[in-house]
């Protein structure tokens, strides 16, 4: 058995001491978008601190648990409080919990961040649904030894975020009324906003928002053969020509306004699942 495995076992034997079963759904909860856990019928906590092998969050406005419950009856398991390259941590270490939902069922991953729009078609507030990636993080979560059994050593990304998952939220999103964005996020490593001279860059690459998170989860879990939705709150508005200064505590008052729109979109995904 080999290293990884070995650490997959340990934590989860930890968690099989508190829960049982398969659970279908994961979810990753980014900046300021933790209050999807209110909508879930709680059946366990973990503190990350208490599962051995993974990382600790540093991160304000990310606490840090592993939440077990229902969402309309699926069985889903939520990260309130993901990792970041820019705290230091591996790419390994950052995709860890993702391997670890592999294990314990999860088949579809619903995974959130917040982000700065560089469409100028997008405004602050506004929802985005993922339909590609960038990665410019400098690094991959499969680089290194791979386990076969996880799976290929050079796994296809022409579909990184499923299309049918894609066109279901957006078939919520009109029945509800709620107002959404497609397009492309670009990874950066962070933790310093960008220049006005970056930005530029970044939009002229096809890019329509960037962030500092999700593209090493949604490799992982394509690796994996999971199905993942990714959705992007887009916090601040990143146009070179009229850029104004933006701190933390703004990006997360935007994303924890634009969140119950996000929280039902989600909830139906879940329950059309």
């Amino acid at each position: 058995m080999s290293g990884l495995f070995e650490r997959i076992n340990e934590t989860l034997s930890v968690i099989r001491e508190k829960v049982s079963g398969d659970y279908e759904v994961g979810i990753i909860l980014g900046t300021g978008l933790g209050g999807l856990v209110k909508e879930i019928a709680i059946e366990a906590e973990i503190e990350y601190g208490d599962l051995p092998h993974f990382p600790l969050s540093t991160v304000e406005s990310h606490h840090g648990k592993l939440i077990f419950g229902r969402i309309n009856g699926k069985k889903v398991v939520a990260m309130q409080g993901r990792f970041h390259y820019y705290e230091g941590y591996t790419m390994q270490q950052i995709t860890y919990p993702v391997r670890v939902m592999k294990f314990l069922g999860v088949k579809t991953l619903l995974v959130s961040n917040a982000c700065g729009g560089m469409n100028p078609l997008f405004r602050r507030g506004d929802i985005m649904l993922m339909t590609d990636h960038i990665n410019l993080l400098g690094d991959n979560p499969l680089i290194g030894k791979n386990e076969d059994d996880l799976g290929p050593r050079f796994p296809d990304m022409s579909e990184p975020y499923n299309h049918e998952l894609i066109e279901l939220a957006e078939k919520i999103a009109i029945e509800n009324k709620i107002k959404v964005q497609k397009g492309v996020y670009i990874a950066v490593p962070g933790p310093n906003l960008e220049t006005k001279a970056e930005y530029r860059f970044l939009r002229q690459t096809g890019a329509d928002v960037v962030g500092m998170s999700t593209v090493p989860e949604d490799i992982v879990a394509n690796h994996m053969g999971l199905k993942v939705l990714g959705f992007s709150i887009i916090t601040d508005e990143c146009f070179p020509d009229a850029l104004k200064p933006v701190n933390i505590k703004e990006i997360i008052e935007a994303a924890n306004r634009a969140e119950p729109k996000m929280t039902l979109i989600m909830k139906e995904v879940i329950k059309q699942l």
